[in-house]
């Protein structure tokens, strides 16, 4: 008979979860599981509303990456009323989608998983978290604030907002960008570059300070998936997608993002509200690939800009073809964070940005439109499918952490096979566990939209806590 270890709640990662870890009957571990308990239930939402309000709901999915689902449902009513966007436009949603990826990867790295590379992963709990390492390292704390700042002043330049900023629309942006703030950005850059590069140096300085850590949580071979361009580089707004495997082959190039539902497949099971997308010709559960920052790196020839390539160029010789070791997700990220910064001081210097020309405006054209982009976590697909009066009869969102799904629960149960003596547990191993999923920065709140029925348990109890009564029903 199984018994459980439970890890309830996941700590210092955007949502709600728990994670059980099953104990056989010999006293070791046999497996793990990773549950995401919260629903949220966008598609349903988005039923019987006119696509034009898309961008706006959709962003209420999250409130720290809401411009990635601004972009892709967008995107995807450009995609309904046949249209392409004005060259400003599509370099404004550019500029923004940078900016996104760089306020959400200083969350990542410097809020959520630096307490455990800088304080250690067994360092006492009350103060591994941010307010405890700023204690420690204020000055990098300080940085890695200044450096999130610096994405969210440039996204409230263009949306008016930092949070769920309105900027984006069906057929291009609702507003030009002036060049004061054009100016205003190139002012931030020269710090912004020289703190990544800090925290860059710092993450190869502590990297082999953890071989246990980089061999067990997630080390596994995978695909991968990520968008690139037409030259192979690195492409985060507008391109086709390319699958490699674990040794860096590629396994399927050229893809078309409008396709998506033709080679990405999605499953569900009855203990998490998330979904598992797979990779359709390799079937469930052998279809299992990631997405995101080490899956972008793995994918791409070249991130396309002089400061970040020299940088992958090291990060590649972690791997044998692809880097397969989920704890390098932390690299990759802050490789992508300089690339962002790069990409954004290029565009704030290209005047073509300026141009006053930002939205193509039409008529309904098409009944059923695809946006997809890269998020911060990886590449979201919105789906909808409307009626003639323009209202979405049904919505799909293949969210980044879902897709990430089957290997977070590899994951889970390659640490806890490593690190949890189930005799004598300690706090330490069972944050390593935690850490394992803390790598791929999960989303929660994008990615709880599960397929089919929905599980729903309903308990009475007293004020004292004595159950009552319980009802319920199971997917």
């Amino acid at each position: 008979m199984l018994r459980r270890i439970l890890i309830d709640p996941v700590t210092r990662i955007e949502g709600h979860a728990k994670i059980s870890i099953y104990v056989d009957g010999a006293g070791e571990v046999e497996s793990a599981q990773f549950h995401v308990v919260e629903l949220r239930g966008f598609e349903k939402f988005a039923q019987g509303r006119p696509f034009h309000e898309m961008p706006g709901l959709m962003a209420r999915t999250c409130g720290i990456c809401p411009v990635s689902h601004v972009l892709a449902g967008s995107r995807a009513g450009d995609a309904l009323l046949g249209v392409t966007p004005p060259l400003a436009a599509q370099l404004q949603r550019r500029l923004m989608n940078y900016a996104q990826h760089l306020q959400s990867h200083a969350l990542s790295f410097f809020y959520l998983s630096s307490p455990d590379l800088l304080l250690g992963f067994d360092s006492d709990p009350a103060r591994r978290h941010v307010l405890g390492l700023a204690e420690a390292e204020p000055e990098l704390v300080r940085r890695g604030v200044r450096l999130r700042q610096f994405g969210q002043t440039v996204i409230e330049m263009l949306g008016g907002r930092r949070i769920h900023p309105p900027f984006s629309a069906p057929g291009g942006m609702t507003r030009a960008l002036e060049r004061e703030d054009t100016a205003r950005i190139r002012e931030w850059i020269p710090e912004a570059r020289e703190s990544v590069r800090l925290a860059l140096d710092r993450f190869r300085r502590i990297a082999d300070e953890f071989p246990e850590e980089i061999a067990h949580l997630g080390d596994f071979p995978s695909l991968f998936m990520g968008m690139v361009n037409r030259q192979g580089d690195l492409e985060l707004y507008d391109g086709l997608l390319r699958f490699v495997d674990g040794e860096g082959n590629v396994v399927a190039d050229g893809l078309d993002p409008q396709r998506y539902h033709t080679f990405i497949g999605e499953a569900s099971e009855e203990w998490t509200y998330m979904k598992f997308p797979y990779y359709k010709p390799l079937g469930y559960p052998g279809g299992m690939y990631r997405v995101g920052p080490l899956a972008r790196l793995n994918v791409c020839r070249a991130t396309g800009t002089p400061e970040a390539d020299r940088e992958l160029r090291e990060f590649r010789q972690r791997g044998n073809g692809a880097v397969c070791a989920t704890f390098y997700y932390h690299w990759a990220r802050l490789i992508e964070m300089l690339h962002a910064v790069e990409r954004i001081e290029e565009l704030a210097s290209d005047e073509a940005i300026l141009g006053k020309q930002v939205r193509a405006r039409a008529g309904q054209n098409h009944n059923i439109g695809i946006g997809a982009c890269e998020a911060p976590r990886g590449t979201l697909f919105h789906h909808y499918e409307v009626d003639d009066d323009g209202l979405v009869r049904r919505a799909n969102l293949l969210i980044a952490t879902g897709q990430n799904n089957l290997a977070m629960n590899l994951a889970v149960t390659q640490a806890a096979k490593r690190f949890v003596r189930p005799d004598r547990v300690t706090e330490g191993a069972l944050n390593r566990v935690e850490a394992a999923i803390r790598c791929f920065d999960p989303c929660l709140s994008c990615a709880t939209h599960a397929a089919g029925r929905w599980p729903m348990v309903f308990e009475i109890r007293r004020r004292s806590g004595e159950l009552l009564a319980r009802y319920g029903r199971s997917g």
